[in-house]
């Protein structure tokens, strides 16, 4: 149930003091608490709280694909039956190589794609070797498919909050 409760003071805060990431130190939600001047408990209680009413989605790890040395990321579009997308979507997002996998419209007649597959390789050869693994899972489903290159790194974020 997403909640249309205003965020208290200390919400804010502990919004915006991780809004650009958690402190990378062992104890993370420690030395928020320490910086906020809250207890632990109630930093850790007001994150589930924010997570249960939707106000935050998720908390999670954003890699830098290209500092671990993956530097040939390719997203995987296919052309799959319409009826079968979210069932192949399942399978395909499920592949351990996959980092994400969703279904988006198509623009025909220059665009037949409906099921996005991103994968992340140390070369193209590895890349296209993944992705040849996600074809011989798709089989005859798959009608075409392409593999786009990233070929810039853009930065990921969130909506921000003013301090």
């Amino acid at each position: 149930m997403k909640s249309t409760q205003a965020l208290d003071p200390d919400d804010r805060r502990l919004i915006v003091a991780t809004q650009g990431g958690l402190p990378l130190v062992p104890r993370p939600y420690h030395a928020l608490a320490e910086a906020l001047r809250l207890p632990v408990a109630e930093v850790m209680a007001r994150f589930a709280r924010l997570l249960e009413t939707g106000v935050i989605r998720r908390i999670g790890a954003v890699p830098n694909h290209y500092a671990l040395g993956y530097t040939a990321n390719g997203m995987s579009v296919w052309d799959v039956p319409d009826e079968q997308v979210d069932e192949l979507g399942e399978e395909v997002g499920r592949l351990p190589f996959v980092t994400h996998c969703y279904h988006r419209p198509r623009h025909p007649p220059a665009w037949p794609y409906n099921l996005f597959a991103m994968v992340h390789g140390k070369s193209r050869a590895e890349v296209e070797a993944l992705v040849a693994q996600i074809a011989g899972l798709l089989g005859a489903a798959s009608r075409s498919h392409e593999i786009l290159y990233s070929s810039r790194i853009l930065k990921k974020t969130g909506l921000r909050l003013g301090g």
